[in-house]
């Protein structure tokens, strides 16, 4: 049987190596940091977060929770160690990104079945391989890619949001709690009077930010619009969206504040926080500056700044089956945020899929399409067979599911039946 390759450390590439694996196939995974490192990552590790800490809502009533309890019916090793290393954060599946990163590399290094590289590949190789180089492929990978696809190459930009040490928090001006008090208090909170507001609004919209290079044209994901930028779009904009003061109490002034910002667990330890929504592209010297405007932050230390990046995509509804195997190519695979799904869990999901037929594919099976009923299925569908002139990355949502065959009205309930349906879905995929 041949070997597979695959070609990217990241959360898809992990997840699709380690379904191989586990069925008895070899692969050959190769991983080029830290070797070379990339703008955004910060050690070697496997399937290390680079923004957030969080794998977002684990309520199957969430378009995110049922993609993960969908993955879970799979045998996902991304959500199996993220539900090990997970730190409080209300509703949300968050986990210490540190021993995240490092168990899944253990589990994948420690493999019989899996030999590391620490190697770039700057040439796409023979089939059977899966490239999950993600959204910061190297630039020597990204002309092969160009080149294969004939230079239908699409882009956006991608922004983190700031850590900072919880100590340096003021906590005289800061409090620990929920929204309406639902569930446990795993979120920092710190309210603003419309004065306080008006002062870092005005600073923020006109504070100083990295410049793009000249030939680059921007094109910001809705998802992860830098705080700035959101807050140009209007005044009120922040207020209901990362600013949102709705269900929040002041314990000072037992009354809704204007507005709050919210710090969620980095690790275990609640040593580290992450400003919430707070994705910029700020110069580092402005982010100290217009954030220690936000009252409790007035002596924050920053231990990572945010930042701005490339992602890169290809035009998957030209170049991709629903089945993730390129069409030009048998044998050879596509997963990860490359694809233009967004987000951890959706990339994961693909690489989930990429491993499913690339086991197929060698077994002498043709590769499958996973129903579309559940999340993953619905993704994939969607962007692999949506008019690519507009194609832009999606998270998980339940707007690409097919509707009920009755139409019912309550929205809960709706959710409820379309989330019972889609693991039906998965659950008779995996058996048959």
């Amino acid at each position: 049987m041949e070997r597979v390759k695959i070609i990217g450390g990241g959360l898809a590439g992990c997840e699709a190596a380690w379904h191989l694996a586990e069925s008895g196939i070899k692969v050959d995974f190769f991983e080029m940091r830290p070797s070379k490192m990339t703008p955004a990552h910060h050690t070697g590790k496997l399937a290390e977060l680079v923004c957030s800490n969080s794998f977002r809502s684990n309520e199957i009533t969430n378009a995110a929770g049922l993609l993960k309890q969908e993955m879970r019916i799979m045998d996902s090793i991304i959500i199996q160690v993220a539900d090990m290393t997970r730190v409080p954060a209300g509703a949300a599946l968050a986990v210490d990104r540190t021993r995240f990163s490092l168990k899944v590399t253990e589990m994948i290094k420690s493999h019989p079945n899996i030999k590391f590289h620490e190697k770039e590949v700057s040439e796409i190789p023979d089939s059977p391989a899966i490239i999950a180089t993600g959204p910061l492929t190297s630039e020597s990978m990204s002309k092969a890619i160009a080149k294969l696809i004939g230079n239908k190459y699409l882009y956006f930009y991608d922004a983190a949001s700031p850590i900072i040490t919880a100590e340096s928090l003021n906590w005289e001006k800061s409090f620990w709690g929920s929204r309406y008090d639902k569930g446990d208090a795993d979120y920092v909170n710190l309210p603003l009077t419309k004065e306080e507001y008006d002062v870092f609004y005005n600073e923020l919209i006109n504070a100083e930010t990295h410049p793009l290079k000249e030939f680059e044209k921007p094109m910001f994901f809705e998802g992860c619009m830098p705080i700035e930028i959101m807050a140009k779009r209007g005044y009120k904009t922040l207020l209901f969206g990362p600013l949102k003061p709705v269900g929040i109490i002041d314990l000072n002034t037992r009354k809704q504040p204007f507005g709050v910002v919210q710090l969620r667990k980095e690790n275990t330890e609640a040593t580290l926080l992450n400003i919430v929504g707070f994705q910029t592209s700020l110069k580092w010297g402005e982010q100290k500056r217009v954030f220690g405007l936000i009252p409790g932050l007035e002596k924050a230390k920053f231990i990572r700044y945010g930042f701005i990046h490339r992602n890169t995509f290809i035009s998957s509804p030209l170049y991709l089956k629903p089945t993730l195997e390129f069409k030009a190519s048998k044998g050879l695979f596509f997963a990860g945020q490359i694809t233009g799904v967004e987000g951890y869990i959706e990339s994961a999901a693909s690489g989930i899929v990429a491993g499913i037929n690339m086991k197929r594919l060698i077994t002498g099976q043709k590769p499958i399409a996973l129903p579309t009923e559940s999340i993953i299925g619905a993704s994939l569908n969607y962007i692999t067979s949506c008019n690519p002139n507009n194609f832009q990355p999606i998270k998980a949502n339940f707007g690409i599911l097919p509707p009920l065959s009755n139409d019912v009205k309550d929205k809960k309930l709706r959710k409820k039946l379309l989330s019972q349906r889609a693991l039906d879905s998965i659950k008779k995929f995996v058996e048959s």
